[in-house]
């Protein structure tokens, strides 16, 4: 269940991403849309924290020899999803904005220095007292991971919804190896019905 000790990260949600038309669409991401959004609902109903995530890259950046051109600021590629309900009031942190590589929505690499920093992200949920985060979006191997992985470095507790993510598989079992990964290292893995099923502890604040 929600409440305001929790926050929903919705992680880079995109039409280059979500789209069939996307440059780098990642294959079924449709099909989270109806449990992404009632999460969202949910959500908001609670007055838990929301945050959505969106790469912002300029035309030209190091992280393009790795990818394929996407998420270009104001471009079509970079727009949230037109079928990914929007929260008034929802905290939008924009990555990969100076052209670093920003898989979290917690922090960034500068590619050529190997510098690293941190989003505005942790300091929006310690302000609003959050111990508990839920992530859902795209894409599991890649953004929804190193998000994961990063909120439990900084010691908060972390669900991945895993019928609200999706996997770019770039090698077959990628999106698995992430999953498990982040089990490992202490997130839990839950269906939406099942994390609105656990007995959660934390109060509101």
């Amino acid at each position: 269940m929600y409440d305001r000790a929790t926050a929903l990260v919705v992680v880079d949600v995109q039409n280059d991403f979500a789209d069939p038309a996307g440059s780098l669409y990642v294959w079924g991401a449709g099909e989270i849309f109806p449990v992404l959004n009632r999460e969202l609902v949910r959500a908001s109903a609670a007055e838990a924290t929301i945050a959505y995530t969106q790469d912002w890259h300029p035309e030209v950046t190091p992280h393009f020899r790795t990818w394929p051109m996407h998420c270009v600021r104001g471009t079509w590629g970079a727009r949230f999803h037109p079928s990914l309900l929007r929260v008034q009031g929802a905290t939008v942190i924009l990555k990969g904005t100076r052209g670093e590589d920003g898989y979290s929505g917690f922090s960034y690499v500068d590619p050529a220095s190997g510098r690293t920093g941190k989003t505005a992200l942790e300091n929006v949920l310690r302000r609003r007292g959050v111990a508990r985060v839920v992530v859902a979006g795209l894409a599991t191997d890649y953004c929804v991971k190193h998000t994961a992985l990063d909120a439990l470095a900084a010691r908060f507790e972390v669900m991945v919804l895993d019928d609200a993510v999706r996997a770019v598989d770039l090698k077959p079992g990628d999106g698995m190896r992430a999953i498990d990964e982040i089990a490992r290292r202490g997130g839990e893995i839950v269906s939406s019905a099942g994390f609105h099923r656990l007995p959660h502890e934390l109060g509101a604040s």
